[in-house]
Order: C-alpha cells, then structure tokens, then sequence
C-alpha cells in the first residue's frame, strides 16, 4: 500500500500498511494510564431490570456502556475549547488529518523540584526544522508509561518559553507522552497551553494539543507523515489515534 502524500507542494512516499500507532489503547482496568485524581475508566454492559446486555450472561449481544474522561484516561486530542469560556469542538477545529511530523526524544531538565522541557532543548534537538506537528518523547521511555497513575506524581512539563518557540516556528499540532504540557498543579496559570495556543493574542482554533501519547522506542527520532485520528465527539477533547508514517527514501 504504497501512497504519495503532497504536504506543502512537496511529495512524501509512505507505507499506509506499516503504520507506527503512538496512542495508548483505553481499558477499564486500575492499570490504565491515569491522571487527574479521576478513578480508572468503566466499560460495562446496559442493564435494563433482569436483563444484562452481555452474551456471557444470556444475551444474544454485547450492549456496553463506557464512563471515561478524554483527558484523564488516555489518548486525546484537545483544542483552545479546553481553556476557553467559549465553547469550541475540536470535532470542528481539526479539518485536516495529515501532516509533516517531526519526533524528538527528550530527556526533561531537572529545576528545583520539578522536571522541564525547555526552550534551549528544542533549539538543539530541531536544530532549523520548522514541522506542522511536533512528537516529544521523554526519557525515560519505559513501557510503565502505559500504566503509570500520574495524579500527585508532579510530571515534567513545557516551560511558557518552550511553548512560545512551538508556537513560533509554526508548529500546529503538539503531542505529547504526559498528562499534560502543564505542571500538574500550577495554580491554574496554564502557562504552556496559553502561550501554544496564542490565547491572549490571536487565538489558534486550528491548532491542537494531543497528549498521553506513548512513542514505542522502536520509532527512531525523525521525520514522518502524521495521520491525527480523533473521535467525532463536540467537546474541547476527544480521544484520538495518532498514527505515524515512516517516509520511504
């Protein structure tokens, strides 16, 4: 399943048959990744007075049920709707779903008691690239990140600056392998998802943050063709499968 993908007048081949998954799968389990002081997500079949809409117990279907939170529970996509008193759909703000991605490992900066990503890392690591959407994975990359109970952890986070240069180099599409691009308790200040985002400018409505990603350590640092997933839902987030595309040379 050779295609050619025209991104910004230039053309990109790739293997639609050998696609990189960097979403985390959504299980109603205690050992699904979490965040957010939230109990694990519940999968559980429809019961109406003696009947269980369960083909174990005596139905002829599968009829669930399914409470979860987008941005606690694992893979989602969200737009400025998440920090807006107004109300946008990131159903609506995502229009296109491929774009040129650049992925980058990055090992977090340790200041005081937290960790961070900063602004000088991402100079380095990009160098002059200037990607439609940006994959930052962080070390350690173990595959505990599938399963990690994030609440109270205080994980690394983007510096206000770091998401500024993001924002100024043109990046539309942010992904990441944490919670959130925030520091976990930060008083509300939202100072990451504010400067990517340009909320106190020209707001970004076509701009997204995709967070709980998990980046095998298979997918080596590069450039790839993303194809951004998400689930038709009219909320400021939604689950979401980000998929990723190796570029044939």
């Amino acid at each position: 399943m050779i295609s050619t993908i025209t991104i910004n007048t230039k053309k990109y081949t790739v293997n639609l048959a050998q696609p990189l998954d960097i979403s985390m799968p959504l299980r109603a389990s205690k050992t699904n990744a979490n965040a957010w002081y939230l109990d694990e997500p519940k999968i559980e079949p429809v019961v109406v007075n003696d009947w269980t809409a369960s083909v174990k117990k005596g139905a002829s279907i599968n009829f669930n049920n399914i409470q979860f939170n987008p941005h606690a529970h694992g893979t989602h996509t969200e737009c400025v709707g998440h920090i807006t008193e107004q109300f946008y759909s990131v159903n609506k703000c995502l229009k296109q779903f491929f774009f040129l991605a650049e992925v980058i490992t990055v090992a977090p900066e340790l200041i005081g008691e937290d960790q961070v990503i900063s602004k000088a890392q991402l100079q380095y690591l990009l160098k002059q690239r200037k990607p439609q959407a940006l994959v930052i994975r962080t070390m350690p990359n173990t595959k505990e990140k599938k399963s990690r109970q994030y609440s109270n952890t205080n994980w690394p986070y983007l510096t206000e600056e770091a998401a500024l240069f993001i924002r100024k180099i043109g990046v539309k599409h942010l992904l990441i392998d944490l919670p959130s691009v925030d520091k976990e308790k930060d008083d509300g200040k939202l100072l990451a998802h504010k400067a990517f985002w340009d909320f106190n400018g020209k707001i970004r409505k076509d701009a997204t943050i995709t967070e709980f990603i998990y980046v095998p350590n298979k997918v080596q640092d590069g450039k790839y063709v993303l194809n951004l997933q998400i689930a038709p839902i009219e909320n400021d987030a939604t689950p979401s499968k980000p998929i990723l595309y190796k570029i044939e040379q």
